[in-house]
């Protein structure tokens, strides 16, 4: 696969600039809104934004269950803050009704580096990204508090586990969409390529 098709779902967050970080990593990016657009993807992104209205969209558009189907099937997936959060088994500090997509075996805690007013940008060493530290972008962002026997750590911050990999499925709880440095799109549309 030359140039794979990768989906950005798109009910809400930072969509236009995942578009824009896939096309510069030499993949097809579209919207994903609908479950027949989820059929038409190799891979997808599920962007930052907010976890709960993410979640409560998904329902509502029909797509949050042939999610779960299709990241169970092996779609490799790749989340970023609230895309994290969704892919989490497990939320501490969500709300009671909150779904996940699941996919990676983790534990997430919202906003766990703090609000808003509270956001910052680090040099994150990443495991798998040549060419040194990436910049990250931390916006209310989460940490990974534990994982399974097969999920990777990729990076830290402070201690804290920012990026883990299980299989095909790859988060990371800041935003490198944000930045101009596409290194870690490249990594996930490598994965979508070997998959």
């Amino acid at each position: 696969m030359s140039t794979p098709v990768i989906g950005v779902l798109a009910l809400q967050g930072d969509v236009r600039e995942h578009l824009v970080a896939l096309a510069e990593a030499d993949a097809q990016a579209r919207p994903v809104r609908r479950a027949e657009e989820l059929a038409e993807v190799d891979g997808l992104v599920i962007p930052g934004g907010e976890s709960t209205t993410m979640s409560k969209l998904a329902v509502a558009f029909g797509v949050l269950e042939p999610l779960r189907e299709r990241v169970r099937a092996g779609l490799p997936t790749y989340g970023t803050c609230a895309g994290m959060i969704m892919l989490a088994n497990k939320i501490l500090d969500g709300r009671e009704d909150q779904e996940t997509v699941g996919g990676i075996d983790m534990i997430v805690r919202r906003n766990a580096f703090g609000r808003q007013n509270e956001s910052f940008e680090a040099a994150v060493d990443f495991t798998g990204v040549d060419g040194g530290p990436v910049e990250g972008v931390f916006i209310r962002a989460p940490w990974v508090e534990s994982v399974g026997g097969d999920v990777e750590v990729l990076a830290t911050h402070e201690d804290h586990m920012v990026a883990v990999r299980q299989g095909q499925v790859l988060a990371t709880s800041f935003h490198p969409e944000l930045t101009g440095d596409h290194r870690v799109h490249r990594l996930f549309v490598d994965m979508v390529r070997g998959a």
